[in-house]
């Protein structure tokens, strides 16, 4: 898959993910803190479903050398 989560939006992606997982695990908040584990494989893979059906990339364009 290309990738299409640039750097800024991975690393907000894991920190919100893990966030959110450690809220729910600790139960600061209910069950749907678990949902971090979606931005958390976003930002891990580097791709994002929901951005491809968008027709975003957040990623920088690699230059031609």
């Amino acid at each position: 898959m290309n990738r299409n989560v640039g750097g800024i939006d991975r690393i907000l992606r894991i920190v919100v993910g893990l966030v959110l997982i450690a809220l729910a695990a600790t139960g600061s908040v209910g069950w749907w803190g678990w949902i971090g584990v979606v931005p958390l494989l976003t930002g891990l893979a580097g791709t994002c479903p929901a951005y491809k059906l968008l027709g975003m990339n957040t990623c920088p364009l690699k230059s031609k050398s």
